[in-house]
């Protein structure tokens, strides 16, 4: 069972652990490990919640900004025969390499 919680900008796991009957989960897309458990799903969510807001609570007083998830920066591999594809369409379409990227992701899940 996998599941995406979300708060303040930053999406969380929802995962079983039969071997230990409880809910747990952990933040994604930052490098630091923020991980939170529960009974059930209230409890989860409310794991999740105080996971982030004492992440925030600790960068602030030790004066440190805190990672921010999902920046919109981020490198892909693909086949240098896509790389090809994609460029030639930037270029007839007189849009940068980034702008066609995104705007064939935003087509796929926008």
């Amino acid at each position: 069972m996998s599941d995406l919680l979300s708060y303040k900008n930053y999406n969380g796991t929802v995962e079983y652990s039969k071997e230990d009957s409880c809910l747990f989960g952990k933040v994604m897309g930052i490098k630091s490990l923020l991980s939170y458990e529960g009974n059930s799903v209230q409890e989860l969510e409310r794991g999740f919640q105080n996971v982030i807001d004492e992440y925030l609570t600790d960068c602030k007083e030790r004066n440190v900004e805190p990672e921010q998830p999902y920046k919109g920066s981020f490198n892909v591999r693909i086949s240098p025969e896509l790389h090809r594809n994609i460029a030639v369409y930037a270029m007839e379409h007189g849009k940068s390499l980034n702008a066609a990227v995104e705007e064939a992701i935003g087509n796929m899940v926008g």
